[in-house]
This record gives C-alpha cells, sequence and structure tokens, in this order.
C-alpha cells in the first residue's frame, strides 16, 4: 500500500516568514507547528518540506546555509518527535523543472517514497503552494493566508487548519 504525505511549505508554514530566511538566529517555528505535524504522524502520514529557496540564486546565501538551517530545523523537529522524510527544494530563481508551482519536487518525493498524491496533503501560505499540489495531483490543498480559491481550502492559521482535518479524518483517528 502506498504511503500518504503531508508536504508542508516551508517560510509561512513551518517557519514565520521573515523574508530568505537562512540565519538560525532569524527562525522562528509557526504557532502549532509541531502539534500539528505530530497528529498527521499518528495517522501514517511521511512528511516532508517544499521549498522554493531562490535567496540562493540572488546570492543572498549560499546552498551550505541553507543546509545549516535545514539541520537545525530537522533538529528541532525531532526533540519534539517529529521526523520529517525528506527537505526538496529549489535553489533556483526561473526557468526550471523544480521550481513551484512546477510539481518536480513533489513528485520527486511520490518516486522516491511511493507516494500516494490523491490522498496525501500539501500546506502551503502562497498560491504557487497550491498550483505545485494541484499540477501534482494532490486533492487535499491547505493555503494559509488570505487569498481565496475554487479547488483548496483557506485557512487563517495551522490551527484552524488542524480542526479542520482532526473532523474530515475522525473516522480514521
Amino acid at each position: 500500500m502506498k504511503a500518504r504525505a503531508l508536504f508542508l511549505d516551508r517560510d509561512g508554514v513551518i517557519n514565520i516568514d521573515k523574508k530568505y530566511v537562512y540565519k538560525i538566529k532569524d527562525f522562528e517555528f509557526c504557532d502549532g507547528i509541531f502539534e500539528f505535524c505530530n497528529f498527521f504522524l499518528k495517522l501514517d502520514f511521511k512528511i516532508f518540506v517544499i521549498t522554493n529557496q531562490s535567496g540562493i540564486a540572488r546570492g543572498y546565501y549560499n546552498e551550505s546555509d541553507f543546509l545549516r538551517l535545514c539541520e537545525f530545523m530537522l533538529d528541532e523537529f525531532r526533540k519534539k518527535s517529529v521526523e520529517i522524510s525528506k527537505i526538496y527544494y529549489c535553489p533556483h530563481l526561473k526557468n526550471c523543472e523544480c521550481r513551484k508551482p512546477k510539481p518536480a519536487m513533489l513528485l520527486n518525493a511520490r518516486d522516491e517514497f511511493d507516494i500516494n498524491l490523491k490522498d496525501s496533503l500539501m500546506i502551503g501560505d502562497n498560491i504557487t503552494d497550491m498550483q505545485a499540489g494541484f499540477n501534482a495531483g494532490i486533492e487535499n490543498l491547505a493555503l494559509i493566508g488570505e487569498c481565496r480559491g475554487e479547488y483548496f481550502e483557506t485557512f487563517d492559521n495551522l490551527h484552524s487548519v488542524l480542526e479542520f482535518y482532526k473532523n474530515k479524518l475522525k473516522d480514521k483517528i
């Protein structure tokens, strides 16, 4: 049986989006992220981070800065009993197949971890996150923010997303 996945954008979902965050001192976890992830782990979802990191291409920071911050983030998740299966990232600015809204990062996770995308969930704070999920065939799309869309649910914060999915998945808990 194929696994289900929780795909999370990084900036604006995992951490507060302060634009081009690459220093540990600037990284601040969003309220509720650990509880949110633990809920889906209990339902046997694998968790992935799917993030555009154009700050690398723009020269604001380099790939080793990004990877150092990733290790810090993963360690903090582990301290809260959350295992992130993998971080997929696009370091490019444009003209590549991996940058959201294109679905390549999601499709790579599908192929590498045998993921059932239809039953998976994509959480983002930008319309490009929703487009990438939609383009990959994910039917459960949740946008944190003000934008409204026909094919995805919109929420004010992670707590409201969690309550929605607790109700939606209550027969599976």
